[in-house]
């Protein structure tokens, strides 16, 4: 137990958002993704999620990590199907937001959900890092209290708000963190993380990477960091993490990438620069690749999405 609280006092956890909302038409999403992780209750309805269309029943409460892509239905009987880029261009053909006191059984199908962030030493996404799928949380009332908490906060006038929200965010993901480990879920994966916090060396490079991602981020380099030898550190990295260092570096760029289209005006050829590729038409490919649509789309994907 004393490993799982190093894990939990690790993470830096941040609220991105939350919404209530009315399904106006089913609609199923090929491939939904989001760097941040998300967290839905069905209030009322249909969800299906996953390859074999794993059933949500009302009430129940689906765990998506940032990172993960999975297909998605909202709705009964789902005649439209849609990438996830084309369903944020016509998102108000199948959603619409409503006010928390609306939640109620007089209202049509319907979900809340809640975007967070949950970072180890405020680098590695640790959901992610867990490689988990998508899963179920059945019914609880202790995370949909800390949910119903959120989704009132975040709206209301009162003073103090924002401070309950990012309390009641970081209680969310330690009763995530709980549900884990007491329904057995993944917990292999989640004592392999404790590696994190017996090496110090690796914890150094995962600093330098944060602080660096417009430089040279090299083996040669992280060898350096971590004083190991440069044929040595990509196995070491991988050994701890379950992943090689350049690919981590890259999901780490990506993301911050994503991170400043959505709260800056800097053009693409700047933010490709600011997180380490000197080559925009690369820069482009490779964001492509790894998120399914070009960086300027993604960009106008976000302004939809706050609407």
């Amino acid at each position: 137990m004393e490993d799982y609280n190093k894990v939990i006092e690790s993470l830096g956890v941040k609220y991105k958002k939350a919404k209530n909302i009315k399904i106006l038409q089913p609609v199923t999403i090929t491939n939904y993704y989001d760097v941040d992780n998300t967290i839905i209750i069905l209030n009322k309805g249909e969800l299906r999620f996953g390859k074999d269309e794993e059933l949500v029943k009302e009430g129940q409460i689906l765990f998506i990590p940032g990172g993960r892509m999975t297909p998605i239905t909202y709705g009964t009987d789902c005649q439209v199907t849609l990438s996830n880029d084309d369903f944020i261009t016509r998102r108000e053909e199948f959603f619409k937001s409503f006010h928390y006191s609306e939640v109620d059984d007089t209202v049509s199908e319907n979900i809340s959900y809640i975007h967070f962030e949950a970072k180890v030493f405020d680098s590695v996404n640790f959901f992610n890092s867990l490689d988990i799928p998508p899963f179920v949380i059945d019914k609880s009332d202790r995370i949909t209290q800390i949910m119903r908490t959120i989704l009132k906060e975040s709206v209301s006038e009162l003073a103090g708000g924002e401070r309950v929200v990012k309390i009641n965010t970081d209680y969310l993901v330690v009763e995530v963190v709980r549900y884990i480990i007491k329904n057995r879920l993944f917990v292999e994966q989640l004592a392999t993380n404790s590696t994190y916090f017996k090496d110090p060396r690796l914890i150094d490079i995962f600093a330098y990477i944060k602080e660096n991602l417009s430089g040279d981020l090299s083996n040669k380099v992280l060898a350096n960091v971590a004083n190991v030898s440069e044929d040595y550190v990509g196995q070491y990295f991988k050994m701890l993490t379950g992943i090689n260092p350049q690919d981590y570096i890259e999901y780490q760029r990506m993301e911050m990438a994503v991170n400043l289209l959505r709260t800056t005006k800097k053009s693409i050829r700047e933010i490709g620069k600011e997180v380490g590729y000197k080559d925009t038409a690369y820069f482009c490919r490779r964001f492509k690749m790894m998120f399914g649509i070009p960086a300027g789309k993604m960009r106008r994907r976000e302004s939809l999405m706050n609407i």
